[in-house]
């Protein structure tokens, strides 16, 4: 075990004393469930009969991007059960209103324990899974050697790694070829993140494609649906989706600017996080605007439908003439773009899509998304879609080739898990 290694055992079971107290000031806050903590320090295992596979994704976009692979694992071993982990209380809330029933019934949920040793011990004790999956950036030294003791087999599914964190781990170049030696399977979104972590010591890193493109496509109430339609009437929609602080004025700017062309916009804004309705309602006081969290549908007379409420994109991607994907036009690295996609919504993308960069490129080559980089590029996608019919429908049409190149994916990695397990 390297030094670094050794030095991160030892800081765990340092904080180990005072983090009960952390984790109930987050509980205090919103960020915990109260009734729910034992889970962070490795408890309340109920370890079903038959085979167990450990799937963790940290927060919303990573766990709900595990549910394809959750469905062709059980679909290849239908006696399968899943250990499901999430860190934040939003994913576990999406997590289970998007997993379809049959699916349901196979799955377990916890939150992840912290990686503190004697947690990471006792979670691993109870459960006794028969391999763990992460996706993305999950490297955790507590957990992995435990996982390694116990000889249990791991995945990194869609493995992000950034030049900045690359970089960061070159600074323990030994414990990272610890973690990343220790994966059985190490699959990147890019070519790029394969080629990071393989001078970091994921040797065998390859790139099969990206996770989040494999996605169904999101899920939207049929009674809420009509009556949105309804509400809406012939109005052409601007969707600003899952939008981050700066987003939200951008959108605003490009509003009013549209405007002038389209005097009759409608223009939707979905913040990324719903308790900032509030400060979203803000920079909205001088339009009349609805709030969906409030109740409300959108009126004749908004200029601005304000829906801050949780995990109805799939409602809003529906009506929209046109979506700008957030976390683009702000550093954030992107949300997936191919949630539009599927459900033929033409896709504006700001210029930060490096979390998503393969997608990303890919909608802009084949001519299913546009690049832009202010209010006033937004403004004017937003103004040449909405008023050319055919531009649009030619954008919704090869956004949707490109997604459904990646629907291979899941069964392959589904595949290449199950091999480890006993067969029955």
């Amino acid at each position: 075990m390297s030094f670094a290694a050794d030095a991160a055992r030892l800081a765990g079971q340092a904080l180990e004393p005072v983090l009960p107290l952390w984790l109930a000031l987050r509980a205090r806050r919103g960020k915990e469930i109260l009734a729910r903590l034992d889970e962070r320090r490795g408890l309340a295992a109920d370890r079903p009969s038959g085979p167990l596979i450990w799937l963790h994704g940290a927060s919303v976009g990573e766990s709900l991007s595990l549910i394809p692979l959750m469905a062709a694992l059980v679909e290849q071993r239908p006696e399968l059960h899943l250990l499901v982990t999430t860190g934040t209380v939003t994913s576990a809330e999406l997590l289970g209103r998007r997993l379809p029933p049959s699916l349901a019934e196979r799955v377990v949920h916890r939150f992840v324990p912290l990686d503190v040793p004697r947690w990471a011990a006792t979670f691993l004790d109870g459960w006794r899974p028969d391999a763990a999956v992460f996706v993305e950036s999950e490297l955790w030294p507590n957990i992995s050697a435990a996982l390694a003791q116990r000889r249990i087999p791991s995945a990194l599914v869609n493995a992000r790694l950034s030049p900045g964190s690359a970089r960061a781990w070159r600074r323990a170049p030994a414990l990272a070829r610890e973690m990343l030696g220790r994966y059985r399977l190490v699959v990147a979104q890019s070519e790029a993140d394969a080629a990071r972590l393989r001078s970091l010591g994921a040797v065998d890193a390859a790139c099969w494609g990206h996770l989040k493109a494999a996605a169904d496509p999101l899920p939207a109430e049929p009674e809420a649906l009509e009556a949105l339609r309804a509400a809406i009437g012939h109005r052409p929609v601007f969707l600003a989706a899952s939008t981050h602080p700066g987003e939200e004025a951008a959108a605003l700017a490009a509003h009013r600017a549209v405007s002038a062309t389209i005097p009759d916009l409608l223009t939707v804004i979905v913040p990324r996080h719903p308790q900032r309705g509030d400060e979203v309602a803000a920079l909205l006081a001088q339009l009349p605007f609805s709030r969906r969290g409030q109740g409300a549908l959108p009126r004749t007379e908004d200029a601005i439908y304000l829906a801050d409420t949780l995990g109805e994109l799939g409602l809003f991607f529906r009506v929209a003439g046109v979506a700008l994907v957030g976390a683009t036009l702000v550093p954030k690295g992107g949300h997936n773009p191919l949630e539009p996609a599927r459900l033929g919504c033409p896709i504006l993308l700001g210029p930060h899509t490096e979390h998503v960069a393969e997608m990303a490129a890919s909608l802009i080559e084949g001519g299913g998304a546009i690049r832009v980089v202010s209010a006033a590029t937004l403004a004017e996608a937003v103004t040449n879609v909405l008023t050319d019919p055919c531009r649009a429908q030619a954008m919704a049409r090869a956004a949707a080739a490109i997604a459904e190149d990646a629907s291979h994916l899941p069964g392959r990695l589904a595949t290449a898990i199950l091999d480890w397990l006993p067969q029955t």
